[in-house]
């Protein structure tokens, strides 16, 4: 019997997703110098602060009123809808608990190359790819509120020196990681009817998964002076699909 294309799309998701980096590994277990989990918390804010602005291109896609209403909702829970609030003002409170100045987070001067190729490829992704490609690539969040919990039991473990109320970016994350991907689900699963759009969604789910592990190889190699090397796990190279009007512009 073949395998069902929900449970495709979940196998890439949970088979692929950058939980496996050896980075997060090290992170999960406790293995990480304070001066490692804050050059993470730096390189993984140039990420977070495109999250709105990749979401920004999806909506402009989405041509019911009701679908833009619920993908706004994202852009909202990012960037709040006051200042002060929001996950990006989230991460910045998990960057001063952890000793990295709100000023150095914003200025983004040490963001390593890699980091900012992998996010310009997530973007660029989004803006060039049907709406189908860049909804399903937002599929990485089926499992992401796993490893949310993992991570807040991890930090409060192996890193008391962070206040816990800098954690409540990941604690936010679970329940809004559920909900972003539900609906996400039902909308690829809706849209993706013939095999042929099926493998697109697929193609550029295992695209969003190299984006996340590619940040996180520049990451682990930026305080060694080595070169980036792609890590991911077999099958899984960057650049290796893309179903956007150029490839070439491909690679959370």
């Amino acid at each position: 019997m073949s395998i069902g294309f929900e449970e495709r799309l979940r196998a890439v998701a949970r088979e692929h997703y950058h939980d496996r980096h050896p980075f997060n590994v090290r992170m999960h277990q406790g293995e990480l110098s304070p001066a490692e989990l804050r050059r993470w918390i730096l390189n993984r804010f140039h990420y977070q602060r495109h999250i709105p602005v990749k979401d920004a291109l999806i909506t402009a896609k989405l041509e019911a009123p009701a679908l833009r209403r619920m993908w706004v909702r994202r852009i909202q829970d990012h960037d709040g809808t006051v200042e002060g609030e929001g996950g990006i003002e989230r991460w910045l409170r998990l960057g001063e608990a952890a000793g990295v100045e709100r000023d150095r987070l914003l200025s983004g001067a040490e963001v390593a190359p890699g980091v900012r190729l992998a996010v310009a490829g997530y973007v660029d992704f989004c803006r060039l790819g049907s709406p189908l490609e860049a909804v399903a690539a937002s599929l990485t969040e089926l499992s992401a509120p796993d490893l949310m919990r993992t991570r807040v039991d991890a930090f409060e473990r192996h890193y008391p020196w962070i206040d816990r109320a800098g954690l409540r970016y990941f604690r936010e994350r679970v329940a809004q990681g559920r909900r972003d991907s539900r609906e996400a689900l039902d909308l690829v699963l809706h849209w993706a009817r013939t095999p042929a759009e099926q493998e697109r969604a697929l193609a550029a789910l295992t695209f969003k998964c190299e984006v996340l592990w590619a940040l996180l190889d520049a990451v682990q190699h930026a305080g060694t002076g080595a070169r980036p090397m792609v890590g991911a796990p077999a099958g899984v190279g960057v650049g290796a699909c893309s179903g956007a009007e150029d490839p070439e512009e491909g690679e959370p």
